[in-house]
């Protein structure tokens, strides 16, 4: 069989050896957690603590407001001791945050009612569950679950994205290997809601073992099958998991469920599979701790950890024993759409899904654009950078908008394959704005 691809696109190395073979940890419980009160897509949350109260774990300490929001809970037990605007890994601004400092006691909230026969209760019951938890997609985009679990037309395919397609990253990989019963679960969960008769789990062919444990979990599952993609980079993005897997396309400034389709991540599948079967809200997650090879000698315990929401990266660093240098780069994400960071005391929100470690990377000069058109062929969305990048420089943003700039998801394969060293995604983002 054929195994299907998408167009455009890059194969970089994949930079996984060091944590592929090694498995979830829990990380020590923190002794003070940052929890900002936008870590999904959509309008924050609106804390309902103040400083000085009393909180336990899994305690709700933000609601949504709005339709597009989530809830929020307490990852240690402890005092509040601020309501403070606090630098975001991702937001490139302080954003309002909940400082709660741990009692060491990681008192639980009262267990609230489990939902292990869900299929008992109607679909909207089961989301509200799953609202309830704070789920959000853990892929990186934080679009909260239960928002994407009742689309406004019919649904004929489900698929679970397991391509994790970002070097250094593992996260997604162990926890395949590791929890794969509940992640299958967790899919039958999201079909159920959804009322789907169709499942397909999408894993990237260089993730031989958990391609081998989840076929044999699925063997004798009728409506779920395994598919192998090639590693192919971005491969783990909805719409060119879509088009590889389906040969659907979604329309520029359409969404997947208007070509009948949704797309979950296989960690978002884990924890709703908690969130409903074991009531347990999400206030933690596993993240990959890894570094490039010249770095690697001053990070002595690199591995994939299960991380409390809201723990700074010093103190997650500090339990890895890395050994920090002025110039070294700390990136939250991969090291093709992760955000660099100014300083360590920015927590693990939801959607982190690793914290690698590269070393410093010189200032480069950019020239003009010397139309080679590379970035063209390797764009995944068929769009053309290189203008979106020129009218951006020029700050021609009616021309900009011209060439579709809102459909750029940020991949950065242009930036990768550009010779002129032209920083074309921060050119787009800006072009967004």
């Amino acid at each position: 069989m054929k195994i299907p691809e998408f167009g455009g696109g890059i194969y970089p190395p994949h930079y996984k050896e060091l944590t592929h073979s090694l498995p979830i940890k829990e990380a020590g419980l923190p002794q003070r957690v940052v929890l900002p009160l936008s870590q999904h897509a959509g309008a924050p949350a609106i804390a309902v603590v103040r400083k000085g109260d009393y909180v336990r774990t899994g305690q709700v300490i933000g609601e949504p407001q709005g339709r597009i929001s989530a809830y929020l809970h307490s990852s240690v037990s402890g005092r509040v001791v601020d309501i403070v605007p606090r630098p975001h890994p991702v937001i490139n601004r302080p954003v309002l945050s909940v400082i709660i400092e741990s009692d060491g006691k990681d008192a639980r909230e009262e267990q609230v009612k489990t939902h292990w026969d869900y299929f008992r209760y109607s679909p909207g019951d089961i989301r509200k569950v799953i609202e309830t938890a704070g789920v959000v997609g853990m892929g990186g985009a934080a679009f909260p679950t239960h928002v994407k679990l009742a689309p406004p037309s019919e649904i004929d395919t489900l698929i679970l994205n397991g391509c994790e397609c970002e070097p250094y990253i593992t996260s997604d990989d162990r926890l395949m290997q590791e929890y794969s019963k509940e992640i299958v679960e967790g899919m039958k969960l999201f079909m159920f809601i959804l009322n789907v008769h169709k499942g397909l789990i999408v894993i990237e062919d260089n993730k031989e073992e958990a391609i081998d444990i989840i076929n044999q979990i699925v063997f004798n599952e009728p409506n779920i099958s395994v598919v192998r993609v090639k590693t192919h980079y971005p491969q783990g993005s909805e719409k060119q998991l879509i088009k590889a897997v389906l040969n659907r396309t979604v329309p520029s400034g359409k969404l997947p469920f208007h070509v009948g389709v949704v797309v979950q991540n296989v960690a978002t599948s884990y924890a709703v599979h908690q969130a409903v079967v074991r009531a347990n809200p999400l206030i933690s997650r596993v993240v990959s701790v890894t570094a490039s090879e010249s770095i690697r000698r001053r990070l002595h315990r690199p591995g994939n950890y299960l991380v409390r929401i809201g723990m700074t990266l010093s103190d997650l660093l500090a339990q890895c024993e890395y050994e920090p240098q002025p110039d070294d780069r700390v990136v939250c994400g991969g090291p093709m759409m992760g955000v660099s960071q100014y300083t360590l005391s920015v927590p693990v929100i939801k959607g982190t899904s690793g914290v690698v470690l590269l070393e410093g990377i010189p200032y480069y000069e950019h020239y003009p654009c010397i139309k080679c058109g590379r970035c063209v062929s390797v764009c995944p969305m068929g769009l053309m950078p290189n203008m979106l990048s020129v009218y951006a420089e020029a700050e021609l943003w009616q021309k900009a908008k011209e060439f579709y700039p809102q459909d750029c998801t940020e991949c950065g394969c242009c930036s990768y394959v550009c010779p002129a060293k032209r920083p074309i995604v921060q050119h787009i983002k800006l072009a967004k704005e």
